[in-house]
């Protein structure tokens, strides 16, 4: 009997999950060839990075910032459609403060952009500016590594006050959405890694202009249906079992499956096949998101995005979006809340109060020519892992046939957009047996 050929090898592919990560695998298999049917439990595609309808008004359930070392993130948008020129708003990497200060790098390479943004930096005293030199200087020695136990706050910690605050703190929230006592430095690390090293723009901020779900999840659909994908909305898997030869999914027969739902549903379903992998996957804790819609009819913020000084007890907010500047509704800002577990205890109304008082003392006077209202506050309870240091991540492959996709898998990066569909890709990839 003839070898099968490729077109043969895993010809029916079930992917659980229409987040980031399933919509990247599912688009990988199909330009393999691969009958794909895609299972996503919410009406709409997108998971944690979607559209959401309340109240008669559409919101981001949370706003996500992509830099310009997403090369995954990028590729998959433009292979489906999508183009990030138009959709994304580029922006060298700036954490400017509402009083004007905060660091600017220029346009260009990287490295040299940073340190000139680093010594153009007047707010800081000149024994600050090369303190943070100096510290970058020997991360980069050292191969953007360190011992994995430590946390962002032990790495820094001999960096000025200042520094920390204007800086680490913002960068290490934004992008692991844990707090820097307990995150990562290890992934912290190649974040930075990959920002500084991966050519011009790679530390540039690409901020959507438009809702998350036209950025990939709704051209992804179309390219999916025109590939002959089956795309089932709105229907939670309840059985995954294994079959000689493949698998079940509900009772119906795939060769293979992706499962690029959140670690809790993969955990669920793999418990009866894969119990050890189940519980590694059963075992993260969790840090929420919440970001609070505020409307200000004629108000604009000096730029698109500004970061904000935080603390438990009156200012919640890190950063705040102006989407009238990214070419959305005019007036309504979003404020984030990351790192959010404290403001999540004490309630939705306590929060949305305190993100209001803080909206209107950390901006100059006249930033709002009518006060800001409330529109929607959006909290997303499991929004990413807590990134801390050691954290044992379960691999993607989990039996023959059976392979995990997410951004909680086993991988460098944070819970990120570039982690989930780099994570879909892969796991698409090793299932094909082509190289990642």
């Amino acid at each position: 009997m003839a070898a099968d050929t490729p077109a043969q090898v895993n010809a029916r592919v079930a992917v659980v999950g229409g987040g980031w990560a399933g919509l990247s695998a599912a688009v990988t298999l199909a330009e393999a060839g691969r009958q794909v049917s895609l299972f996503e439990m919410a009406p709409q595609l997108g998971g944690r990075a979607r559209r959401v309808d309340t109240d008669g008004q559409s919101f981001d359930n949370g706003q996500h910032i992509l830099i310009g070392a997403y090369a995954a993130t990028l590729a998959l948008m433009r292979r489906v459609g999508a183009d990030p020129d138009v959709l994304l708003m580029r922006l060298p990497l700036t954490l400017r403060y509402p009083q004007g200060h905060g660091l600017r790098l220029p346009a260009g390479p990287a490295i040299p952009s940073f340190v000139r943004g680093v010594l153009g930096c007047s707010d800081w005293a000149w024994g600050e500016r090369l303190a943070l030199l100096t510290a970058a200087a020997g991360w980069a020695l050292q191969g953007f590594r360190c011992d994995p136990a430590l946390t962002v706050a032990g790495l820094c910690a001999g960096l000025p006050a200042r520094v920390r605050a204007d800086l680490i703190d913002p960068l290490c929230i934004a992008a692991l959405n844990t707090p820097a006592s307990d995150a990562s430095a290890q992934v912290l690390l190649r974040v930075l890694r990959d920002a500084l090293f991966s050519g011009p723009g790679a530390a540039d901020l690409l901020l959507p202009r438009t809702t998350l779900d036209t950025l990939l999840p709704q051209p992804a659909a179309r390219w999916l249906q025109a590939a002959g994908a089956t795309l089932h909305l709105a229907r939670r898997v309840g059985a995954l079992e294994q079959r000689a030869g493949g698998w079940s999914v509900d009772g119906e027969a795939f060769d293979a499956v992706v499962l690029a739902c959140s670690a809790a549903e993969a955990a669920r379903l793999a418990a009866g096949v894969a119990p050890a992998w189940s519980a590694r996957a059963a075992a993260f804790a969790y840090e929420p998101i919440v970001t609070v819609y505020l409307q200000a009819d004629g108000a604009r913020l000096p730029a698109p995005m500004m970061a904000l000084h935080a603390d438990d007890a009156t200012a919640p907010a890190q950063f705040v979006f102006d989407h009238g500047a990214l070419g959305g509704t005019p007036g309504r800002f979003a404020f984030v809340i990351s790192g959010a577990a404290p403001w999540v205890a004490r309630g939705r109304d306590a929060t949305a109060q305190a993100t209001l008082a803080q909206a209107q003392s950390a901006f100059p006077a006249g930033t709002w020519p009518t006060a800001p209202r409330l529109l929607q506050v959006i909290t997303e309870k499991r929004a990413t892992f807590r990134c801390t240091p050691g954290l044992d991540r379960p691999p993607a492959a989990i039996a023959p046939g059976l392979w995990a996709a997410g951004d909680h898998v086993e991988g460098p990066y944070p819970a990120t957009l570039e982690g989930a569909v780099r994570a879909g890709r892969s796991a698409a990839l090793a299932l094909l047996g082509a190289p990642a």
